[in-house]
């Protein structure tokens, strides 16, 4: 955990910042150390494509792709055990083939025999339609990202997440909030126009939590490293 003088510096680097920066795009192009020419424009789906509950499935899937854009040679699916353990593992086409898989005598990272599955239009539309739940690998092979989100569980996962979208508001970041699975917490998505490098995309989120506890002390030591963190890991 950031002890509280570490903390206040990286405050102070990030005001540092802002005081050089002319307005609120300047200031996040600033923010981020991206070129003038390449400042990262976020997008909502809304503003992606109208659609609505009577669009066609392809036109749903479409928008799921440009939105969650992230590696297309892999993409993990979620299982669930006869425990009631679940998790997330590579889609894979030998998964429980006789000859070539070795679960769960093997484990899938040291498996010979693997051959991810590609995304496709289908295992989308089938994740859409509640067939299997799947996720992103976020990070491409080129080190870039589509889009970032913030993970926020703690006990005050709704004020915090309320005033990390007030960050974004100022800013004038567009960002979505989603209830989690669990049902007691949230995600916060950014979307950005063209992919992002990924180092990038983790100081942008840094900054706007920092800002977040500028505005909202209350936030807490222990809910802002455990947003950084998930940012770590949902990237």
């Amino acid at each position: 955990m950031r002890s509280q003088e570490q903390l206040e510096k990286k405050v102070a680097q990030l005001e540092a910042e802002c005081t050089r920066s002319r307005g609120e795009n300047r200031r996040l192009r600033d923010q981020t150390d991206l070129p003038s020419d390449e400042v990262a424009r976020c997008v909502t789906a809304d503003a992606t494509a109208p659609l609505n509950q009577a669009s066609s499935a392809n036109k749903k899937v479409n928008l799921f792709r440009r939105l969650f854009h992230g590696r297309e040679d892999v993409y993990p699916l979620r299982w669930e055990n006869r425990k009631g353990e679940s998790g997330y593992s590579p889609a894979c086409a030998n998964e429980w083939d006789k000859v070539l898989c070795g679960k769960p005598r093997v484990k899938c990272a040291q498996c010979q025999n693997r051959e991810f599955l590609p995304v496709t239009d289908e295992i989308i539309h089938d994740h859409l339609s509640g067939k299997h739940t799947i996720g992103v690998y976020p990070i491409r092979e080129d080190e870039t990202c589509w889009f970032l989100t913030a993970d926020f569980d703690k006990s005050n996962w709704k004020l915090d997440a309320e005033a990390f979208l007030e960050s974004c508001h100022t800013l004038d970041i567009p960002a979505s909030l989603e209830r989690s699975r669990s049902w007691n917490g949230g995600h916060i998505w950014i979307f950005f126009e063209y992919p992002l490098p990924v180092v990038l995309a983790r100081k942008l989120g840094a900054v706007i939590l920092t800002r977040t506890m500028e505005q909202r002390p209350e936030l807490g030591l222990d809910s802002y490293d455990h947003a950084l963190e998930g940012l770590d890991n949902l990237l």
